[in-house]
């Protein structure tokens, strides 16, 4: 399918579609009606909702994350009524065959929509843009010739890098180290780590040079030195000595009065969408909560509600980044990655103190 995609640019414009059956709507947004709980399709065969009953949302798993259910008529949620994955999944193809990024309407070509709507269905379904996604296929190819022994330049220009000054501005954010020490297999790279036993089991606290790269809760200390080995397998771990005991105690603090913050510098390595969430959760008061939906919106990637999940399940630090305060949308408690009874005691004791 070729030329101009119709666009809904506001909430006048989807209730006419939705008013007047308009299944080429179908696939840009979802509405959902307050009263029935339920979301439908533009186009759906149901009984026309009142006006004031409507909400409308960019997708599927945005209405979900508000906590309505898909329609059982017009099947909303079906992937396969919806050829936004498909595009996404033919430009992703696109983007890791290619030795070069390919321009944007090309790729928009490609894939036979516009370019504004191929942007569009990235952020809603991977939450990064087409750009975002391909200097991420960069990255990956750049880390992996290092790995097999290539020259750093040679790495760089043969993962599409334009310029070799580029790549060594970027690469310790992606590698989280120089590009010819993680060629080298890590060595010099030192992480020292630090555990202490709290009322919500035992926390551990790892730095490089850097700033504090992983704060992690468990059971026991050597739960979580073995974990921290897996996440940095190339990395030299030590104990940390007396001068870190401050800093463990800081971090120990934490876990017991979560409101009092931590600024202290960080390591955090991640892609530049983790990034991006990760920063915005820090943005978040203690005491207070927000859902998938909203962080995602407050993004400016209303659609990536899924993403957003991800990347807080991906967060390394705990507690100084606080992806704890982030719920479902209809309130409840989703995954933590260090235990939902954890989350629910941290959520409980910024509650506590937010009231007092």
């Amino acid at each position: 399918m070729t030329g101009k995609q119709r666009t809904y640019p506001d909430d006048a414009a989807r209730w006419r579609a939705v008013r007047d059956r308009d299944r080429a709507a179908r696939g840009v947004f979802v509405y959902a009606v307050a009263t029935t709980g339920v979301y439908c399709a533009p186009g759906c065969a149901s009984r026309r909702p009142r006006p004031e009953n409507v909400r409308f949302f960019p997708t599927p798993a945005a209405a979900e994350a508000a906590g309505f259910r898909p329609c059982q008529r017009c099947r909303p949620d079906d992937a396969a009524s919806d050829p936004g994955p498909a595009v996404v999944r033919a430009a992703c193809r696109t983007l890791e065959q290619a030795p070069e990024p390919p321009r944007a309407a090309d790729l928009a070509r490609a894939a036979g929509v516009s370019v504004r709507r191929l942007q569009r269905l990235f952020r809603e379904h991977l939450g990064v843009t087409p750009r975002d996604y391909a200097a991420r296929v960069r990255q990956e190819r750049a880390a992996a010739a290092l790995r097999q022994g290539g020259g750093v330049l040679d790495a760089a220009f043969g993962a599409g890098f334009g310029a070799g000054s580029r790549f060594y501005e970027q690469a310790p954010a992606f590698l989280g180290m120089l590009p010819a020490t993680f060629r080298a297999g890590g060595p010099g790279e030192t992480i020292a780590f630090a555990t202490a036993a709290t009322t919500l089991g035992t926390v551990l606290a790892a730095a490089t040079e850097r700033g504090l790269c992983a704060i992690a809760l468990g059971d026991g200390p050597a739960e979580l030195e073995a974990d921290l080995r897996r996440r940095f397998p190339q990395a030299r771990l030590v104990p940390a000595g007396p001068e870190a005991a401050a800093v463990l105690a800081r971090v120990a603090a934490l876990v017991e009065t979560p409101a009092q913050g931590l600024d202290l510098p960080l390591d955090i390595r991640g892609t530049a969408f983790q990034r991006r969430v990760w920063e915005e959760l820090r943005r978040i008061p203690a005491g207070e909560t927000t859902t998938y939906a909203r962080l995602a919106a407050d993004l400016g990637r209303p659609g990536a509600a899924r993403a957003v999940a991800r990347a807080c399940a991906a967060n390394p630090l705990a507690l100084a980044v606080p992806c704890h305060r982030v719920v479902r949308g209809d309130g409840s408690l989703a995954g933590y990655f260090w235990g939902l009874s954890r989350k629910r005691a941290l959520l409980e004791r910024e509650a506590a103190l937010a009231n007092d």
